[in-house]
């Protein structure tokens, strides 16, 4: 199996919309063109930073074809068909091969809060109705639940086409136990940009990224150089990116993401979908400001 599966940078984009709250096709498409000039290896695409939540199935299907076109021969497209709807999942990861994807990701169930026995006869049910590869995504912080690691382990033994997780629990010492207890040619994807260079040093594989819609060449820098054997320079490349990494999280994501990449890329990316809201001026200010000192550039 290739490590990592789908490349070292995935950037799990915003979802363009117009200025009606309708998804901007046309935008993701060019968005989609932005990152994989810029950093990012793949994009994975109707995840948690695209709004999942509020967009139909649809809406994700389409994007799944408009972004799978544009990265054709260019980078992995990763469609998130993830819920806490194990028949519903199942049945948008069906319609997801006919999209031109090259893989899906499942979002552990969020809200209703299921037992380990029942994470695993979900992913396996998911799983189990496609032979693309499957990304595995753990985010306590959204779905109230953690995957266990033995957990992990005893999907990946017994699903053949799970290929990676994304890892976001926010703990080092999990991270470590899946190194521990996954094959040694399985993906771990850091899904938190600050825990990147701390997951690589106990055996991950990159990252499923926030920041990497504007820092995805910096951050591949980072990587690079950790895996070269330059852990000085990887240290200090993270050091410089970690107080960017902790503003675009200054307030709900995608709020400030979603604002900071239609300033740098110059591609609209529209308002957000209730609950959501837009960023406030204050906190757009500080965002600008820190991006510009990483940079040294002068968005205003």
């Amino acid at each position: 199996m290739k490590v990592p599966y789908f490349g070292r940078l995935l950037t799990a984009m915003v979802t363009p919309m117009h200025a009606d709250g309708s998804v901007n096709y046309q935008a993701a498409a060019d968005l989609a063109d932005y990152l994989l000039s810029n950093g990012s290896d793949g994009i994975v695409v109707a995840g948690s930073t695209g709004e999942s939540a509020t967009l139909t199935d649809e809406e994700k299907l389409r994007l799944f074809s408009v972004v799978a076109e544009k990265a054709k021969g260019r980078g992995a497209v990763v469609g998130g068909t993830g819920s806490n709807d194990t028949r519903k999942s199942a049945e948008l990861t069906e319609k997801a091969k006919d999209t031109g994807v090259d893989g899906v990701m499942l979002v552990g169930p969020y809200y209703n809060k299921p037992t380990q026995e029942g994470f695993y006869r979900h992913f396996c049910a998911i799983a189990g109705s496609t032979d693309l590869p499957v990304i595995i995504y753990n985010v306590p912080g959204r779905t109230a639940s953690n995957i266990l690691p033995e957990t992990i382990a005893r999907l990946v033994a017994d699903a053949c086409n799970i290929v990676a997780v994304k890892e976001a629990a926010g703990n080092i010492e999990q991270a470590a136990q899946l190194r521990k207890l996954l094959p040694a040619d399985f993906t771990i994807y850091s899904g938190d940009d600050g825990m990147t260079l701390p997951m690589l040093a106990v055996g991950g594989n990159g990252v499923i990224s926030v920041a990497g819609h504007v820092t995805g060449v910096k951050m591949q820098e980072m990587m690079s150089a950790f895996i070269a054997g330059d852990v000085k320079k990887a240290a200090m490349l993270h050091i410089e990116l970690l107080d960017f990494f902790k503003m675009i999280f200054i307030t709900t994501n995608p709020i400030p993401i979603k604002a900071i990449t239609s300033v740098v890329s110059k591609i609209d990316c529209g308002p957000l979908r209730l609950p959501l809201t837009e960023i406030t001026a204050g906190d757009r200010e500080k965002l600008i400001a820190v991006y510009n000192k990483l940079n040294n550039t002068s968005f205003c």
